[in-house]
């Protein structure tokens, strides 16, 4: 990539633009799981061990869903105009490293695996883009993608 003719997004922006998509995301998890939610909290009236295990049973039956909601939602906004929500409003952009273009469907689906593995454990490889140059988390790095001012 030709660092002069892409400017590389802050690491500022990139934060914003986390806290923005989490917040997308757990609004529309929020709406797909309202009706179960509303149940679980009406059968809670304290909190005790039969509340907490209710809790815990509803995340264990829905993780599956959660993962693939937070995948779905990064691959195909990235795939299709290499922004999510957050990255729309903060005027960055995902490109392709040697292209300067949209990643692929494979590289944007990757990125957003790895960057759910990423989240998994302790957020540990979006702490590399506080190390790289390029601002590059370890998603980008393993999808070969840099995120750019739009």
């Amino acid at each position: 990539m030709n660092e002069t003719s892409l400017q590389v997004a802050s690491n500022v922006k990139r934060i914003w633009s986390f806290m923005i998509d989490d917040m997308v995301i757990n609004l529309l998890l929020m709406i797909i799981f309202s009706s179960q939610l509303s149940a679980l909290m009406s059968g809670i009236t304290e909190v005790n061990e039969a509340s907490v295990m209710m809790i815990n049973q509803f995340i264990m039956d829905n993780i599956v869903i959660v993962l693939a909601i937070k995948v779905l939602y990064h691959t195909i906004l990235v795939w299709q105009s290499g922004m999510t929500v957050g990255k729309y409003l903060l005027k960055i952009r995902v490109v392709e490293m040697n292209s300067g273009m949209r990643p692929s469907f494979t590289q944007a689906f990757w990125r957003a695996s790895v960057r759910l593995i990423s989240e998994m454990f302790f957020y540990i490889g979006f702490v590399f883009a506080f190390f790289s140059p390029l601002h590059q988390t370890l998603h980008d790095k393993l999808s070969n993608c840099v995120v750019t001012n739009a």
